[in-house]
């Protein structure tokens, strides 16, 4: 009998996380999620996959205080005992982060570190105390942003910090082969949600101006990213490895 396989999402209950979790129950997967501060929108998402017949739950997470990973990491433990009767997951998706846009000159030490911590030095270490209780065989997924390919002025520290996530994701590859994990990044374009402020979604200036330098013509969606995730989780997927799956449409070619 195959076992029911079980995702953790990041920041899963909304913008592309939420969208992610969804596409994965589409799939069959059962899924982890979690939120910082918006319950009420991750329960949502919970009975949303509930309707999907699969099963979910949502924990309370703080994606840059490394401290309370050990606590956090414990909670799944004991989530997974209690729900699936397992001790371990099978794919990680580290997708929870926030957007600074300000120009390099007024990015403020305070800025550098919020970003740090979330994006890069959060994500290492979540993924580093998660290994003992991701199966072998399983996914990692990290989060980056086209951004890395091409520049646009507010997005330096922003940008550095998912270019170390890229570089990271490379070396994860590597290390845990071995245990037949296979780690990959999914790099959006701009995106329609309230990431940032909502800018891309809510200043039809930018949204032109991007719409304009994407080959297909428009901006990204929700919709656009939570599939890619979901087929990386997928046993079509599986010889996916070690790479950079830029989804923005062809932003900037």
């Amino acid at each position: 009998m195959q076992t029911q396989k079980i995702a953790l999402v990041t920041g899963g209950s909304r913008g592309l996380g939420k969208n992610m979790a969804l596409a994965l129950a589409k799939k069959g997967i059962d899924v982890i999620l979690t939120y910082n501060s918006k319950q009420a929108e991750a329960d949502e998402v919970v009975s949303s996959i509930a309707t999907l017949g699969q099963k979910a739950v949502a924990l309370q997470f703080d994606a840059g205080n490394v401290k309370s990973f050990d606590g956090f990491i414990a909670q799944v433990k004991a989530t997974l005992s209690e729900k699936w009767g397992r001790d371990k997951f099978d794919f990680l998706i580290n997708n929870a982060g926030i957007g600074i846009h300000k120009n390099f000159t007024e990015t403020t030490e305070e800025d550098f570190d919020l970003l740090n911590n979330i994006q890069f030095k959060g994500v290492y270490f979540l993924t580093q105390k998660s290994l003992p209780i991701i199966a072998d065989g399983g996914r990692i997924i990290n989060l980056a942003t086209g951004l890395t390919r091409f520049a646009l002025p507010g997005y330096s520290a922003y940008a550095a910090m998912k270019g170390a996530i890229e570089i990271f994701t490379k070396y994860l590859a590597k290390e845990l082969g071995s245990r037949g994990i296979a780690a990959n990044v999914v790099a959006p374009g701009a995106i329609e949600t309230d990431f940032g402020g909502g800018v891309v979604r809510d200043n039809e200036q930018l949204n032109a101006v991007i719409a304009s330098n994407t080959a297909l013509g428009r901006v990204g969606l929700p919709d656009d990213i939570g599939g890619v995730v979901a087929f990386l989780c997928s046993e079509e997927g599986r010889w996916v490895n070690a790479q950079r799956l830029e989804v923005s449409g062809g932003q900037f070619i």
